[in-house]
């Protein structure tokens, strides 16, 4: 918890199971051979990872301490009753019970914000996900997710981000990224995704298929530094000329000037006219035909500035 916190996260979340209401008997005693087990049949395999409730109420009472939110997916009924207990400040519903509809409806009836994935799931089914939960609860999000350890870029679909958005414009859009590197959430955070999940390890070498798909302390911390500099990067969607661009402005901004010797009182035409960098400064480029027509009060040498004192009646346009 506290390499997440010094790494700048501003939440660690885990996993929670209650194993005998995630699996029926049969699957727990299931034999698991994989090189990632760590007992003979799956539900070994599961007691000896789960944390138990003692546990689980140390690590919040830590996380408090250092200041970092704490949560967990709850993984079943049980695990989300578990965890209401414990009162996270969020409840994550993993994509494996996104299209569990009746642990939807007691997890939205808790009424604690929702963080739902949608990895393995239709679009469909995101819209009957909605329709589940908004009356209930009108403070969750969706995560653009794709289910696999680790994902390949070519199966990441970002652009479902900005289907959610258009889709859902009332919540917030996320991503949960299984990918290896740190590029594709940085982009995620750049196309609008308001929450970002990622697995952690300290080791990516240790047993285990999650440990691959994960980042290891140093790639976090550059991770969230990236995303801190593209939050402030996003800035406003109003386009103007902004004081640090003043600067270059006044060095090879460009003005209108003459381009031939121009007498008192002739009309401007545009072949008299042209765009140089210009000292002093003068009309900018844009005002090169309202220019056209104007009648000139005093003599202009060729590649001299087109000033406002020289134009006749002319009146300054302000810009909004």
């Amino acid at each position: 918890l506290l390499v997440l916190q010094d790494c700048g996260a501003d939440c660690a979340k885990f996993q929670k199971s209650e194993l005998e209401y995630k699996f029926n008997k049969k699957a727990l005693e299931r034999p698991y051979t994989s090189k990632h087990s760590w007992g003979k049949t799956y539900g070994e395999h599961k007691r000896h990872l789960e944390f138990s409730h003692d546990q689980y109420r140390e690590l919040k009472k830590y996380a408090e301490e250092i200041g970092i939110f704490f949560t967990a997916s709850g993984m079943d009924e049980m695990a989300v009753e578990f965890l209401h207990e414990l009162d996270v400040p969020f409840f994550k519903v993993g994509s494996g019970d996104t299209n569990n509809f009746p642990y939807l409806e007691k997890t939205a009836k808790k009424g604690r914000p929702m963080v739902i994935s949608s990895g393995m799931q239709s679009m469909s089914t995101m819209h009957q996900v909605y329709q589940i939960v908004k009356p209930i609860n009108p403070n969750f999000c969706f995560l653009q997710c794709t289910s696999a350890y680790p994902l390949q870029p070519e199966d990441v679909n970002l652009r479902v981000i900005s289907a959610y958005q258009s889709a859902f414009p009332d919540i917030p859009i996320g991503y949960s990224g299984h990918e290896t590197g740190i590029a594709i959430s940085v982009a995620a955070v750049a196309m609008g995704a308001k929450v970002l999940e990622r697995h952690v390890t300290l080791d990516k070498t240790w047993k285990g298929s999650d440990h691959q798909a994960s980042l290891e302390p140093n790639e976090l911390a550059e991770l969230v530094k990236a995303i801190r500099t593209v939050e402030k990067a996003m800035g406003s969607p109003i386009k103007q000329l902004l004081p640090c661009e003043m600067a270059c402005n006044e060095k090879l901004g460009k003005s209108v000037v003459a381009k031939v010797a121009i007498p008192e009182g002739a009309i401007l035409t545009l072949d008299m006219l042209t765009v140089k960098v210009g000292e002093p400064k003068g009309f900018p480029p844009e005002s090169i035909f309202d220019l056209v027509g104007q009648k000139v009060k005093k003599g202009i040498e060729e590649d001299e500035t087109i000033t406002e004192q020289v134009v006749e009646n002319h009146v300054k346009k302000v810009k909004c």
